[in-house]
């Protein structure tokens, strides 16, 4: 029942019942699956110039579940609900690199100009 074996591309997210919450509060971007608490990408805002550039930090998916394919369907439906919302990113979190360089076509969300956050 694996899909690992198979070359063909693929899907972002291969779960049902997934949902985020963003909590800005303890500014995160949650994943849930029904009621179940799935793991967060972990964010701050900033304003530069005219524009609010998001920072994704990091991604945390709990231990329970890891290497199932949650991370990718984390970022996939933060990346579209920017894109969407008109957002750039920071790509601060490996995950996040790597996820970009396996899926180029979110390139265009990464700003470009100058940004004085962590480095």
């Amino acid at each position: 029942m694996s899909t690992q074996g198979s070359s063909t591309e693929t899907p972002k997210i291969v779960h049902d019942d997934l949902r985020v919450e963003r909590d800005p509060d303890r500014g995160r971007i949650e994943l849930w699956q029904k009621e179940q608490f799935i793991g967060f990408l972990g964010y701050t805002e900033q304003t530069v110039g005219e524009e609010t550039v998001v920072i994704l930090q990091h991604t945390i998916i709990d231990e329970a579940f890891g290497r199932r394919g949650y991370a990718r369907a984390l970022v996939t439906i933060v990346l579209e609900r920017l894109k969407a919302e008109g957002f750039l990113i920071v790509p601060e979190c490996s995950y996040v690199q790597d996820y970009l360089r396996r899926y180029p076509e979110y390139e265009p969300l990464v700003f470009k100009g100058g940004f004085e956050g962590n480095q």
